[in-house]
């Protein structure tokens, strides 16, 4: 039975999850050398934010499969260590969403009224109201950067609270900015207009420190600015120099660079900063979803299955799972047969996408062609998560091509490779959405289902060819289950499919290649 770490405090009901189909540990708090200690006996992690998941981590864990972040982010987990070893990782982009986006409405309304200041001032028995007198947010332009599901969210409310909407997210169009509400505009402009901004981006390369002096100077001195998204994406000390020398008019931070926070200049600014310790996700209903979200998503790998929220498949959504599931499959088995007859040593790829299919994404098809191309050498070591680097680490050369004028299916793909046995191509469809025909082998017209053990010959088109075959496996007591022929013209070259029970016994093969006309023959195992 696969065993599941539990390394920080999740929701019962995801550990019940986990427990039907895993032993599971609960064991927090742990030191990461007595976590590297013991995750080589576990075949999945789940993590929230506490626990570090570093190269040391991964590397021990000889077993792991897929790594679980109870959580949106995956700041805390060494994702291309991961992918590098085929370990999935998972985060619950969505479980958290309405706590995260209500968390930084209510910052903006806490800083505007000076919530947090008045309460302790009645609470030290004072009743001063002149000096707690706030701003409105009726009427204010709200700029929102980052315009994902959490974006979404804060603009749709602030919309409904009179706000206007201004939004900046170099992915989103401007058909689903103006469904928000929102006027797309870029960044610069966006800082200079506000009289509030809320940050709603990860943490990248390109997004640290992204709100820094130089930015901080471009607003308007009563600008507040609210981050509940990831510590880091604010310089923090220009932030609390701005808002000392009144350069705008306070900030909102529920998440920081360093965590726990420390020493900062932001504990002394008073009303006109509020801080929390990283509530974003923090209500009992978002806990309770990201649990039972990731722990389904470990229960289905551990089960084989693909998880809906991989955040290092590529192009893997899992929307785009579920609509191109089947011709995923399709690719993978075309890309296992087009390996073993092209031979181990593979020097390039040519995926081609036609008809309907070549209307969406290759990059999913790609993957899904790759595993299966390395699978019959590289077994499990392969999948839709280190597919790409395998095939780059081999020098596999890819290229992807699309033909939108093919008519005969709704979609086809075919796949051409070249190996150490010559070059070799194969087509496939889908038929009634779901069963998988292969309809060519090097330009030879044929229509069989893919079987476990199949049989492929190059042979001349001529009488008792087929026969001589037959006697001589049934001589070797091999059954054949079923028998194509496709040729393009008669008495010329043709391919000749045969689907058997079993596996060829040793040395048969080369008889099959002794029988006069067979020019070539080839056994796959699927």
């Amino acid at each position: 039975m696969p065993k599941v770490l539990v390394s920080d405090p999740v929701d019962q009901a995801g550990l019940d999850i986990l427990s039907q189909v895993a032993h599971v540990d609960v064991q927090t708090k742990l030191s990461p050398e007595e976590l590297v200690k013991i995750i080589p006996d576990y075949d999945a992690l789940m993590i929230r934010s506490g626990t570090q998941v570093t190269k040391e981590v991964i590397d021990a864990g000889k077993l792991l499969k897929i790594i679980g972040r109870a959580g949106v982010g995956v700041d805390n987990v060494d994702v291309p260590t991961a992918t590098r070893k085929g370990i999935v990782v998972v985060n619950s982009p969505e479980g958290n969403t309405i706590a995260a986006a209500e968390h930084a409405l209510a910052m903006m309304l806490a800083l505007s009224r000076h919530i947090p200041a008045a309460d302790q001032s009645i609470k030290a028995s004072q009743w001063d109201r002149k000096s707690f007198t706030g701003v409105e947010v009726y009427k204010k332009t709200l700029g929102v950067v980052g315009l994902g599901k959490i974006g979404a969210h804060v603009a749709t409310v602030a919309r409904a609270m009179g706000m206007k909407l201004l939004a900046y997210d170099p992915f989103i169009s401007s058909e689903r900015a103006d469904q928000l509400g929102c006027r797309l505009v870029d960044l610069d402009l966006l800082l200079r207009e506000a009289d509030y901004i809320t940050l709603h981006l990860p943490k990248t390369p390109e997004t640290t420190n992204i709100i820094n002096e130089k930015t901080l100077a471009t607003m308007k001195p009563t600008a507040r600015i609210i981050n509940c998204a990831r510590g880091g994406i604010i310089d923090e000390a220009a932030l609390a120099e701005a808002v000392s020398a009144g350069k705008i008019a306070g900030a909102a931070l529920d998440v920081y660079a360093q965590e726990p926070l420390g020493e900062s200049p932001l504990r002394d600014l008073g009303r006109a900063v509020v801080l929390t310790p990283h509530l974003g996700a923090s209500t009992e209903e978002a806990q309770v979803n990201v649990a039972i979200d990731v722990a389904e998503q470990i229960r289905d790998v551990l089960l084989g299955l693909p998880a809906r929220s991989a955040v290092n498949i590529p192009g893997l959504r899992a929307d785009v799972m579920e609509q191109m599931r089947p011709y995923l499959q399709l690719a993978e088995t075309l890309g296992n047969l087009v390996g073993q007859l092209a031979g181990g040593r593979v020097e390039s790829l040519n995926v081609q996408m036609r008809g309907e299919l070549a209307q969406n994404d290759s990059q999913p098809v790609v993957i899904a062609a790759l595993k299966g191309l390395l699978s019959h050498a590289l077994q499990e070591r392969v999948n839709y998560v280190n597919a790409s680097i395998e095939a780059k680490e081999r020098g596999i050369h890819v290229i992807e091509t699309r033909d939108t004028t093919v008519k005969d299916y709704t979609g086809s793909l075919s796949l051409s490779a070249k190996g150490s046995l010559g070059e070799h191509a194969v087509t496939g469809v889908l038929l009634g959405g779901s069963e998988i025909r292969i309809t060519d082998i090097n330009e030879f017209p044929i229509n069989v289902p893919p079987t476990r053990n199949m049989l492929f010959t190059l042979h001349r088109d001529m009488p008792g060819i087929i026969g001589k075959i037959g006697s001589l496996l049934g001589s070797f007591n091999v059954n054949i289950a079923s028998m194509q022929v496709g040729r393009k013209i008669v008495r010329g070259d043709a391919v000749m499919v045969l689907s058997i029970d079993d596996p060829l016994p040793e040395g048969i093969l080369s008889e099959i290649t002794k029988v006069p006309g067979i020019r070539d023959a080839y056994t796959v195992s699927l």
